[in-house]
């Protein structure tokens, strides 16, 4: 099993912390994104798209972090990483979907504008956080991780650009209970780190 993937991208490292805790054997193949890479044969002919990461496992190809974790969660993970049943199931892709759009659009487009230079507009991107923020910090304020009692792929999902946070200039010092999910997800077993986490 493939991973195709850029070292500093929170989106691929999803996968690999994923990975990495679930003890699933992952081959990566660094792509040289600076260089284009992306965008010529072999990744363009695995992802139209000319995004990563690129997961592929025998025949199946899969772009998207979001898509590649629930893959890994109901192929090769213990049930604990994504609960079967609808309800829980449920509570999971719904924080999917957060990491896509709030925090994608919030932290993370923050941490493009600083540590990239993406132009984007960077008002929007501290008010998004800023809105986003307190909503899952009160979310923790009585529990310890977002979707179930115990850690799921929701959390490999959130955790990469709110630990990143600062790259984009957005401080988490007034979110305690954020802070501490953080401090849990770095001390589970088999945790991976990355630059700037």
């Amino acid at each position: 099993m493939t991973l195709h993937d850029l070292e500093l991208s929170g989106n691929c490292y999803k996968v690999r912390l994923f990975a990495a805790l679930a003890g699933i054997p992952l081959q990566l193949a660094p792509v040289d994104f600076l260089a284009g890479a992306h965008q010529r044969p072999p990744v363009i002919d695995l992802n139209p798209w000319g995004e990563l990461p690129v997961l592929v496992d025998g025949e199946v190809v899969l772009r998207d972090s979001q898509a590649i974790l629930v893959y890994l969660a109901l192929r090769h993970a213990a049930p604990q990483w994504l609960p079967r049943e609808p309800a829980g199931m449920a509570a999971v892709m719904q924080w999917l979907s957060t990491a896509a759009n709030e925090v994608q659009n919030g932290p993370c487009a923050a941490r493009l504008v600083d540590k990239f230079g993406y132009a984007l507009d960077k008002a929007d991107t501290l008010r998004r956080s800023a809105r986003i923020l307190p909503l899952i910090d009160a979310h923790l304020a009585h529990r310890d991780w977002l979707a179930a009692p115990q850690a799921t792929i929701a959390d490999c999902a959130v955790f990469p650009y709110l630990a990143l946070a600062h790259e984009g200039g957005v401080d988490l010092a007034p979110y305690p209970h954020l802070r501490g999910w953080i401090g849990r997800v770095k001390a589970l077993p088999g945790f991976l780190p990355m630059p700037g986490v």
